[in-house]
């Protein structure tokens, strides 16, 4: 195996895990905050990819595809708190998940009438379709680049909303005691719905982004749901700094664990056996590493207990 190949896949992670770092952001704000449970977060991450794919193919441009999608799953996120989720925060888990779940197959089949049951394409701009030479020879989507790039500069934005901004501290402290600042006169209904809409609108980016290098399609964001909520147990529910490590544990994990169990099987067993062993570890392999991230401390990585 060769030394580039190696780094290429190491990039391939760190681009996959800041993208599941957008999804999963919101949905341990929306979790830790609010103590949520919501499974229809991947709709969102649809709703933003299908309204990029839409807008781009109007106008061409994908500045505007990101603004749209952007745009649409807050929309989606602030209208189906208002009306739904509202009703759910004193309920128990098991109706916020039997009401979310309700809310992925309305998305889904909503989606599926206003734009069909085929995919969709959203291209990646001209500007960005090249590659890149990296130290030693490397060349290396640009487009892949520009994705770390965006998913490190929201994470520090988001940062610095959640440790410098009022905003911030009032989101801190509704996750600490949501009575006391009710009491203070802070309009909590009015803060759910804004953090609601900030993590809509994290997964739709993230779905808009992703759409450009995958087909749009329907149910294309549970697969990736089951990875964001996989991050917030590894970096600890409510934390932004756990939700940033945690995806990249996980975005490392899964494309290098692809890469070398099958190799590491070669050692003992034929190669067709060792790519079906590997293969299958390494879809396992990220819980795995939850589970043994749980033993060791039970809140996550930077959770802190009830």
């Amino acid at each position: 195996m060769s030394t580039i190949l190696v780094i290429e896949q190491v990039i391939n992670g760190l681009q996959f895990g800041v993208m599941l770092f957008l999804m999963a952001a919101g949905l341990t704000l929306i979790f830790g905050v609010m103590g949520l449970i919501n499974l229809a977060h991947g709709s969102l991450y649809m709703i933003g990819a299908f309204a990029a794919a839409w807008v781009a193919g109007l106008t061409g441009s994908f500045l505007l595809a990101l603004v749209a999608a952007m745009a649409a799953a807050a929309l989606a996120g602030a209208l189906v708190e208002m009306v739904v989720i509202r009703r759910l925060y004193a309920a128990d888990h098991l109706d916020q998940v039997l009401a979310t779940f309700a809310l992925i197959l309305i998305f889904s089949e909503g989606t599926r009438w206003v734009f069909g049951s085929f995919p969709l394409y959203l291209d990646i701009p001209e500007a960005l379709s090249g590659t890149v030479t990296l130290p030693g020879g490397i060349a290396y989507p640009l487009y892949r680049l520009v994705l770390i790039g965006i998913g490190l500069t929201v994470g520090l934005a988001l940062w610095a909303l959640i440790e410098r901004t009022r905003i911030g501290m009032q989101i801190r402290a509704g996750r600490d005691d949501r009575e006391m600042i009710a009491a203070l006169g802070v309009d909590i209904s009015r803060l759910y719905t804004g953090i609601f809409a900030l993590g809509a609108l994290l997964a739709g980016l993230a779905g808009a982004l992703v759409g450009a290098i995958q087909s749009v399609q329907v149910g294309m964001g549970e697969p990736v749901l089951i990875l964001a909520f996989v991050v917030i147990v590894i970096g600890g529910i409510g934390s932004i700094k756990g939700a940033f490590i945690g995806a990249l544990l996980v975005g490392l994990t899964d494309t290098l664990g692809g890469i070398f169990l099958p190799e590491i099987f070669k050692l003992f067993t034929d190669a067709s056996t060792a790519t079906q062993a590997g293969s299958a570890l390494a879809s396992m392999a990220i819980y795995i590493l939850m589970s043994l991230v749980l033993i060791w401390r039970p809140t996550g990585l930077f959770g802190r207990a009830a």
